[in-house]
């Protein structure tokens, strides 16, 4: 198994973190909905156009000169920050309406292949070709309100490209992060060790310590 506890890490200001353990640029976007599976807990670390701008560059989609004319884009442009982020969103509650039956060894609903078909089919058709064989599109970033492409973009890629055998969700009953399992025999289950794993490897050495409480220990563990 690969561990993530010494990847870097995109910090917060109300302490939580993001790393890049995807093993793919769509699913790092999927996985900005931290503690998906914990309704007490899930937070959306896209709120705004300066959170997207700053995560976009920190999982390498956005170089820094693009970067830093993009981050005074919305900070000119607030309104305009909002509605791009709001685009991205969508397309990525789109994505994992997909990806996380398959990674969980089910299948999507035909509603949401259908909603996430449509949506790539028009960053497609908004795309230039790079090289006509093989088949390479790309999609100029001149503006913030391109980011979405671009990232629809790399959700294309990662369903057209990749192996859905190594697709898997993180074990952890509460986390919900998904990743490409890049182990050479396919053991990968946490998203990180160090994180989940220990959280995980904890709580059932209480239960089992604590039989008849049937409770879980303190989460202890700082905000994603």
């Amino acid at each position: 198994m690969v561990g993530t506890s010494q990847a870097p890490a995109l910090r917060f200001d109300d302490g939580g973190w993001a790393q890049a353990i995807g093993n793919h640029v769509a699913l790092d976007l999927v996985n900005t909905v931290a503690w998906r599976l914990d309704d007490a807990r899930t937070v959306d670390r896209l709120p705004d156009g300066p959170e997207l701008v700053r995560w976009a560059h920190f999982v390498g989609v956005l170089d820094d000169d693009t970067a830093a004319a993009f981050a005074h884009e919305v900070a000119d442009d607030p309104a305009l920050g909002g509605k791009v982020t709001a685009r991205v969103r969508r397309a990525r509650d789109q994505l994992y309406g997909v990806v996380q039956p398959l990674a969980s060894g089910a299948e999507p609903s035909q509603e949401d292949v259908a909603a996430l078909r449509r949506h790539l089919l028009g960053v497609l058709g908004r795309a230039d070709v790079v090289t006509p064989m093989p088949l390479e599109w790309s999609i100029r970033l001149r503006s913030i309100a391109d980011l979405p492409d671009a990232l629809g973009l790399e959700m294309w890629r990662l369903l057209e490209q990749q192996d859905r055998a190594r697709l898997r969700q993180c074990q952890d009953a509460d986390c919900g992060w998904l990743f490409l399992d890049r182990t050479k025999n396919g053991s990968r289950v946490w998203c990180s060790s160090a994180d989940c794993g220990n959280r995980t490897r904890a709580r059932r050495h209480y239960q089992r310590r604590t039989p008849a409480a049937g409770g879980r220990p303190d989460k202890g563990t700082a905000p994603r």
